[in-house]
C-alpha cells in the first residue's frame, strides 16, 4: 500500500529543522514527508498558507502540528485530502476559539512572563507586534531536556510569532471529522500540559504522554513522535 504524505508543521519560536530526527525516522520507514516553513504571521493567514501546500500534495496527507502548529492543522486539516491529524505538545482549538481563550481557561505557563516584544512593518505603512522568548529564559521554558549548547543555538535562532496569532479565532475544527492522535509533553513550560490534555481529550485523540518531556520534545524524543505518526499512517492507509 502507498503511504500518505506526512506534513510536519512547526510552531512558534522554532523552524522546520526541529523535525530533523522525526524526518529521519519516517524516511527510514519509507514514509514520504515534507516540513514546510510556517510563516507565523497569524492563524488565518498561516492556515491558508498550509492549505495551499496541502492542495499541491499528491494523494492523502497526515498533518502533524507542534505547539502553535496544532492550531494550524486544526483549521487547514479540513482539506479533503487530509486523512489524520497528529498533535505534538500542541494547542487544539475548537471552531470559533482563539489561543488566548483556550489557554486562558488554565493556569498560565512560564511562557507568559518570558515574552519579548518586537515590531515589524506592515504593507500599509503601519506596524504590528511580534514576540519571541527572552533568550535567557528560553532553555528552561522551551528546551529543558535538550543539551545546553543546543538550547542556546535554538534561543538565538528562534523565529518570532505575530501577536495577532493569539487572538484570531479558528475558522474550522478538523478534529471533529478526522481521526486524531496526540503526544502530551508532561514537563512542558511553554504550553501547559493541562491545555494539551484538554485539547486532546476534546478531540477524542489517541494520547501518548511523556511525563518528562519539554516543549522541545520533537528534538528530545523524535523516535516516540515518529512512532505515533506511524500509528496514524497505518490506521489510515
Amino acid at each position: 500500500m502507498t503511504n500518505p504524505t506526512v506534513v510536519l508543521v512547526h510552531g512558534a519560536f522554532a523552524d522546520a529543522t526541529g523535525w530533523i530526527g522525526v524526518i529521519s525516522e519516517l524516511r527510514s520507514s519509507g514514509i514520504p514527508v515534507i516540513a514546510p516553513s510556517n510563516p507565523l504571521r497569524g492563524l488565518t493567514s498561516d492556515a491558508a498558507y498550509l492549505a495551499s501546500v496541502l492542495a499541491q500534495v499528491d494523494g492523502p496527507a497526515v498533518l502533524v502540528g507542534h505547539a502553535y502548529g496544532g492550531a494550524l492543522i486544526t483549521v487547514a486539516g479540513a482539506a479533503e485530502n487530509v486523512v489524520a491529524l497528529v498533535y505534538v505538545a500542541a494547542c487544539v482549538p475548537d471552531e470559533g476559539e482563539s489561543l488566548d481563550r483556550l489557554q486562558g481557561s488554565f493556569p498560565a505557563s512560564s511562557l507568559t512572563d518570558s515574552l519579548k516584544e518586537w515590531t515589524y512593518p506592515l504593507l500599509d505603512g503601519g506596524s504590528a507586534v511580534e514576540v519571541t522568548i527572552e533568550e535567557s529564559a528560553f532553555p528552561s521554558v522551551f528546551a529543558a531536556d535538550v543539551p545546553a549548547d543546543v538550547a542556546g543555538v535554538l534561543a538565538a535562532a528562534q523565529r518570532p510569532l505575530a501577536a495577532a496569532a493569539f487572538t484570531e479565532t479558528a475558522s474550522a475544527a478538523a478534529w471533529r471529522t478526522k481521526p486524531s492522535w496526540a503526544l502530551v509533553a508532561g514537563a512542558d513550560r511553554t504550553i501547559s500540559p493541562e491545555v494539551q490534555r484538554f485539547g486532546a481529550a476534546r478531540a477524542g485523540a489517541v494520547v501518548v504522554e511523556l511525563p518528562d518531556a519539554s516543549h522541545a520534545v520533537l528534538l528530545s524524543e523524535p523516535t516516540q513522535i515518529a512512532d505515533l505518526i506511524k500509528d496514524a499512517v497505518r490506521a489510515t492507509r
